[in-house]
């Protein structure tokens, strides 16, 4: 008779599958949602079983390393084929990464595992099994939302992303990714606690979890059809530039004028039909890779013509060097020219947006790291950083909030964008993202990019337009669903309708705060009940 293989490498094979479920390739999107619910509830059965807090947070730990070494593996490309580090080295500092982040879900565990009074007994009431579930998913949503926050954050694999698609995804308006993150792990603990009283006779007490978490499944499928928000004013023809230049080009002085006339052509393409010319162009981030000032005017002059001839405004990401109170400022930004402009953006009255959330290690140094910065060899790589809230781009009756690459992966950020003003003056009505993913190849990062994106138009009821170097391109629903987008590390350009919307859904409104309160009333609860392990 075999042996069965030992815990821990179950959990770290859950934990690589894990990893699979934030973009479909290689499994396909219908299964993302359920992949990644059955993944973590090999980790949730792991930590019932465990000998007690140790053991739990070991499990734990063991899963968030497999789950952030294949999910962000893209990291060693930026690392190693553009930061000039060796492939040990920058295969060395994945893991030291992935190890780091697993903490987090080490820490939820051995939390979920002490609280838990059931955890060594399986003979309890429905009421305790679901208590225990609760428990477990608000372990793993508070822990979710401390690394999407603390030392600026990491949001990238937050579970409830894997339910951009789904019977959970018309959830998003109301709670969040992180409500999203709530209802995968309690369904995750259900099928943990059910696998753990199997052939006991309280596995029914366990299937009471099941059928709640079915109720929420349903409640979210019959929601799919609520709209939580409105058509303000009249759409944009607006068309998304992907100039695909390669990151090994991107920054290289020799190539410079040859990569600005090859991204401006692009954007002039003639449209299909007089009614279908674009009145606003879109570029990615850093198409313009030096700072505006030191752009020589015979270079401007060609995009202030070209702005004239299609007599449409030009989105352009450029780093920006200012001066402001009294000094200098170097922003990672997007300015725009309108047909009529005679002068390149040289100064600060012009309307910008200055990225405020700055990627560590690329676009800020933390304290005591500089020397790693400059083992890597990253052009632009300490920005100054712009305000939370900045005046959306308004066009053609739309206001327009544009946020810049990483941005977009932190929802209250995003929110914050489309909820009006101190003075009460209305958010935007489209949302617009531009990216330069080239660091990481042709890789899941792209994919996973874009799947973050469709969250961030679910939860704020707004469509969201994505300009990028190599990918994804595209345009996004309100409700999340994809209109079109183009094929990675391929020049092209993508010309859409889009139109406004108003109305404030409920995550807007309220933030993270419910599903945050509602997490800390659960640990609180099971902190109340918590006594020695026996049946009720």
């Amino acid at each position: 008779m075999t042996r069965p293989s030992p815990t821990w490498l179950w959990v770290l094979v859950a934990g690589a599958i894990e990893a699979l479920c934030f973009a479909p390739g290689p499994l396909p999107a219908w299964v993302l949602p359920f992949a990644q619910i059955g993944a973590l509830s090999v980790l949730a059965a792991s930590t019932w079983r465990a000998t007690g807090p140790r053991q739990a947070a070991f499990y734990g730990w063991l899963f968030g390393l497999a789950q952030f070494t294949v999910g962000v593996y893209w990291l060693t490309i930026s690392m190693h084929e553009f930061g000039g580090l060796s492939l040990w080295l920058a295969s060395a500092a994945l893991l030291l990464f992935a190890a780091c982040m697993a903490l987090y879900g080490a820490a939820a565990c051995a939390l979920s595992a002490w609280l838990s009074a059931a955890h060594k007994n399986p003979e309890q009431r429905a009421a305790r099994q679901v208590l225990n579930a609760v428990t477990w998913a608000s372990a793993w949503t508070l822990f979710e939302w401390l690394r999407g926050t603390l030392f600026t954050g990491f949001t990238w694999l937050n579970i409830g992303y894997a339910h951009a698609e789904g019977m959970f995804a018309a959830w998003a308006p109301v709670v969040g990714v992180y409500g999203l993150a709530w209802l995968a792990a309690f369904a995750a603990a259900t099928i943990g606690l059910m696998a753990r009283a199997k052939d006991t006779p309280y596995d029914r007490s366990a299937a009471a979890g099941i059928a709640l978490t079915l109720l929420a499944g349903l409640v979210g499928i019959a929601a799919t059809h609520l709209s939580w928000s409105q058509p303000d004013g009249t759409p944009l023809l607006v068309r998304l530039v992907q100039p695909a230049t390669p990151q090994a080009e991107k920054f290289d002085p020799a190539r410079f004028l040859q990569a600005q006339e090859h991204a401006r052509r692009l954007a002039g393409l003639a449209a299909k039909s007089p009614a279908d010319q674009p009145s606003l162009v879109i570029l990615p981030e850093t198409v313009v890779p030096i700072f505006q000032d030191e752009v020589p005017a015979p270079v401007w002059q060609p995009w202030l013509d070209l702005a004239q001839r299609m007599n449409a405004a030009i989105v352009l990401g450029l780093p920006l060097h200012t001066q402001r109170d009294g000094g200098n400022q170097y922003t990672n930004s997007a300015t725009v020219l309108y047909p009529g402009d005679t002068r390149p953006p040289l100064v600060p009255e012009r309307w910008h947006y200055d990225k405020h959330h700055l990627v560590p290690f690329g676009e800020f140094i933390p304290p005591g790291f500089r020397w790693f910065v400059h083992a890597l060899q990253i052009p632009l790589g300490d920005f100054n950083r712009g305000a939370l809230r900045q005046a959306p781009l308004s066009l053609d009756g739309q206001a327009l909030a544009i946020d810049i690459c990483y941005e977009d992966t932190f929802g209250e950020e995003i929110a914050a964008s489309v909820a009006p003003d101190a003075s009460g003056a209305p958010g935007a009505s489209i949302l617009v993202n531009l990216s330069n993913l080239a660091w990481f190849g042709n890789s899941w990062a792209l994919r996973q990019h874009l799947w973050m994106a469709r969250m961030r138009a679910l939860e704020t009821a707004r469509p969201m337009l994505r300009a990028t170097n190599t990918g994804t391109t595209a345009a996004i629903a309100p409700d999340g669903a994809v209109l079109g987008a183009l094929d990675p590390a391929i020049p092209g350009v993508l010309d859409v309708e889009v139109q406004g919307m108003t109305g404030l859904s409920p995550y807007v409104r309220w933030g993270n705060l419910p599903v945050l309160v509602w997490s800390v009333l659960g640990l609180l609860l099971a902190a109340r009940r918590r006594r020695p392990a026996g049946p009720d």
